[in-house]
């Protein structure tokens, strides 16, 4: 089976099994008549709506490049992620306006019992799916499918804190456990759609995953050869799963092309090895200057004015700016 369609299956199953659970929640809802308990209802209809959106986008996302989309159509996972935020911090927002009107006039809890019995079933499931969802997502480098299972993760804790709702009413007596753990799971789900939100945000505005250009850096230092004598203005941008990395390589001024393409694909071929997703990478060959003679690792070059000093190990501080190296960013070398 290939990814996208173990995207598709992984997206079609978060969407039935919302559609079967927020049926379930309101008939919890129709049997207690709690305030919690309708607010966990409300939250899992977001997941319906969510659970399509983020099947419709991973559905898009595996498209083909074309003529109107030259780098694909994996942004769409952002937008999805983006869509899902917005709709649980308004959720949220209108959670915590019906809580705070039913702290003020607590309204009875009919068979508590019976709605714990189902919120806690439903929590189960919740976290069953959306743990599967979010263990694939990371690895298929899906954001949709990880969002998607973050919002389950959500939805079962909501699920969990309404249980425990229901049974403090059912031991005390007190109905305001029940507008009370509504108002706190509208604030905790507001906040959640806020964060989904700004990482929405980021992924469009083609923010620096540190941890990925990190990543990049790593294997370019770690596979090193000697006429790759200088690496900078190297930038990672993501588009869905796919990764798209373009960088300045600085070599000998005396290489043929032949020998300039040989080791630009060889860069291109031990990156693509080293993700499992598909990487587009352009490297833009920089000939050397006798200033670079100092950090140059080439043994027995033909035109050297200047011996080795430094070696510039590549990291994320230096790799990325826009500008060569020198000799005080340099590591001494051991000779």
């Amino acid at each position: 089976m290939t990814p996208t369609q173990i995207k598709r299956r992984l997206g079609l199953l978060s969407l039935v099994v919302s559609v079967v659970l927020v049926a379930v929640k309101f008939y919890a809802y129709y049997l207690t008549r709690s305030q919690v308990v309708l607010t966990d209802a409300l939250e899992s209809i977001i997941n319906v709506f969510t659970s399509g959106f983020a099947l419709y986008s991973i559905y898009l996302a595996s498209l083909p490049k074309d003529e109107n989309h030259p780098y694909g159509h994996g942004k769409v996972e952002n937008l999805s992620l983006g869509f899902e935020g917005g709709l649980i911090a308004m959720a949220g927002a209108y959670i915590l306006y019906k809580a705070g009107l039913a702290m003020l006039t607590p309204q009875p809890v009919a068979r508590p019992d019976w709605g714990v019995l189902l919120l806690a079933s439903t929590a189960v499931v919740n976290l069953g799916v959306g743990l599967l969802l979010v263990r694939n997502g990371k690895k298929l480098k899906s954001l949709a499918l990880v969002g998607d299972g973050q919002h389950l993760y959500i939805d079962a804790l909501t699920s969990i804190v309404s249980s425990l709702a229901l049974l403090l009413v059912a031991a005390t007596g007190e109905v305001r456990f029940d507008a009370g753990a509504a108002l706190l799971l509208g604030g905790f789900i507001l906040v959640n759609g806020g964060r989904m939100l700004r990482r929405s945000i980021s992924g469009l505005m083609d923010e620096t995953d540190t941890a990925t250009v990190t990543e990049v850096i790593a294997e370019l230092q770690a596979q090193r050869r000697a006429p790759w004598i200088d690496v900078h203005n190297l930038r990672v941008q993501r588009y869905g799963a796919n990764l798209h990395i373009d960088c300045h390589m600085q070599m000998p001024y005396y290489f043929t092309l032949e020998q300039v393409h040989t080791q630009l694909h060889d860069i291109e071929e031990l990156i693509r090895a080293r993700f499992a997703v598909e990487v587009e990478m352009f490297v833009h060959a920089d000939p050397c200057t006798f200033a670079a003679c100092s950090l140059c690792l080439m043994p027995d070059c033909p035109v050297r004015q200047h011996p080795l000093k430094h070696e510039v190990k590549w990291d994320l501080h230096n790799a990325v700016r826009n500008q060569r190296h020198t000799l005080e960013e340099g590591v001494r070398v051991s000779r």
